[in-house]
């Protein structure tokens, strides 16, 4: 049986025996959007929520745009330039557009990297394209507290526009539920004491932190609370099939745009567990998201509630750009060194999370379930030994070592990782 796992730019065949009981879970069929700028054009039209753009256009100097960095598929190359020429045929002046990039605590998107995310020659050369710096002070404005606690402080650019509007790919996430929508600007252009309060264990151990979950997610009523205090903001959301064509598109207010996308997406993106088994197989979901270490913890977490306690999972993910952050190697160091209750007693303790260290908190999580092994082509031998898993030269020849050494070859696989989710039979419901 040969699989093909999403893994970078190219893939990876994967070849087990036909006589294994392999268990192979991939989206369902998505029907696709034959002339995606046509529907994005009568969504433009007829918002869910709000005003039609050319209304909320009209009466604005200035618009900032938020789009995802280079981790997301975002397909801004069609979006953009049709948001643009609409703000453009309404009155607005060139000049008086930003197009943001909404970086979070991520490096910057430049050169070559920033025309992939754009994705638009004439957008780059018509408007201000530009990346957040969380760690800019004089960037942000302090809006208020949250309700939890949360100082919020939100780039300038956008808090400051007349017209706000963001892009966003709505998919699983393994913290906040969903991606999309409010997730572009929280964390996407917050400051870095916003970002490091609301990634806090107070929030990440909360149980509804956790992947198509809403409903008492801590983060995303944050998030929600958040972008309730710039006033109107629209959002354009995007759902893609596994072969990243575009299959629904929304346009609105902010909250209903988002919720619409998540609506569509849901039948697709989950499936109810069934069984669990002894051995699960999965991705860091292909290029661009499994460019680093840092970002595959998500497809870790996200495959856990397939894997019988004490199971082993294997991961294919290329890490082309290596581990990630210098404060994600430093977390994860000391998880090596302490070791994760030590850890976790640690970051339990603290107001505000250092950096990154709240993906090591979500990869301890994977870590109480099993084993997990890494077919990784980008790590050096020194990242290797911070992963805190086993890292393997060669992925079938280490399944088949696990099966004969159980003898037991049921296996789930999910070529597409952290994409499509397994949820308990009672976690089926996201609002």
């Amino acid at each position: 049986m040969r699989i093909d796992l999403q893994y970078g730019k190219t893939g990876l065949p994967l070849e087990l025996p036909d006589d294994w009981q392999v268990t192979v879970y991939r989206k369902q069929a998505m029907p696709l959007l034959a002339n995606p700028v046509d529907d994005l054009q009568r969504a433009f039209r007829d918002p869910i929520g709000g005003e039609p753009l050319a209304v909320a256009a009209a009466g604005a100097k200035t618009a900032c745009i938020l789009i995802c960095d280079v981790t997301r598929p975002v397909p801004n190359g069609t979006l953009l330039p049709s948001l643009l020429r609409t703000l453009l045929a309404s009155g607005m002046i060139a000049s008086n557009i930003t197009v943001l990039v909404a970086t979070g605590l991520h490096r910057p998107n430049e050169g070559d990297e920033l025309r992939e995310v754009v994705g638009d020659d004439w957008t780059m050369a018509t408007v201000r394209v530009e990346n957040h710096f969380a760690r800019n002070d004089e960037d942000h404005v302090l809006l208020g507290v949250t309700r939890r606690g949360v100082p919020v402080k939100l780039d300038r650019r956008f808090v400051e526009a007349d017209l706000r509007i963001v892009i966003g790919l709505v998919e699983p996430h393994f913290m906040a539920g969903y991606s999309g929508g409010r997730k572009l600007i929280t964390p996407g252009i917050a400051h870095t004491d916003t970002i490091t309060t609301f990634h806090s264990a107070v929030f990440l151990e909360h149980p509804d932190a956790t992947n198509c979950r809403l409903c008492n997610n801590p983060l995303h009523e944050t998030q929600m609370e958040i972008a309730s205090m710039l006033g109107p903001v629209y959002a354009v959301n995007t759902v893609l099939d596994e072969a990243r064509n575009i299959a629904y598109l929304s346009y609105g207010e902010l909250q209903a745009s988002h919720l619409a996308a998540i609506d569509f997406l849901t039948p697709y993106a989950t499936f109810p567990i069934t069984q669990t088994f002894p051995i699960v197989i999965t991705t860091g979901a292909g290029y661009p998201l499994d460019k680093t270490f840092y970002q595959t913890v998500k497809g870790i977490v996200s495959a856990c509630d397939l894997l019988e306690p004490g199971g082993t999972m294997f991961v294919a993910s290329e890490c082309s750009e290596g581990f990630g952050s210098r404060e994600f190697a430093r977390a994860q160091g000391e998880l090596k060194k302490f070791g994760a209750e030590a850890f976790l007693d640690m970051i339990r303790s603290q107001m505000r999370a250092r950096i990154d260290e709240w993906q090591t908190e979500m990869l301890i999580k994977a870590l109480r379930r099993g084993t997990i092994y890494l077919y990784s082509s980008g790590l050096t031998p020194v990242e290797e030994l911070l992963t805190g898993v086993h890292c393997i030269p060669f992925m079938d020849e280490a399944i088949r070592k696990r099966v004969i050494k159980t003898g037991d070859s049921r296996i789930a696989v999910i070529p597409e990782g952290p994409y499509l989710i397994p949820l308990p039979i009672n976690e089926n419901e996201h609002s």
